[in-house]
């Protein structure tokens, strides 16, 4: 069983949050709120996906790299890791 389908209802949750605070930004937006405000909901928000981003990283990397006995599910593991990051950084 994959561990995002293990740990789902905590992942969801953390995903709605971030929506709630995407919501929020649009509605900062909509009121004309100053541009400081807007920006400090956009850091909340940056930090949420960060933080999503890291425990799944995190899980990937001990799920799919660090515990698979056989080498190809590790190689592939690190492969997929690495594909993210790339993505991550552009």
């Amino acid at each position: 069983m994959s561990h995002t389908v293990k740990e789902k209802s905590k992942l969801l949750a953390r995903v709605r949050r971030i929506k709630g605070q995407v919501e929020a930004i649009e509605r900062a937006l909509e009121a004309e709120l100053g541009c400081a405000d807007v920006l400090q909901l956009v850091a909340s928000v940056r930090g949420a996906v960060g933080g999503l981003t890291a425990e799944l990283m995190e899980d990937h990397v001990r799920n799919h790299v660090l515990d698979p006995l056989d080498p190809a599910d590790r190689r592939r593991g690190g492969e997929e890791l690495l594909d993210v990051i790339r993505t991550y950084l552009k």
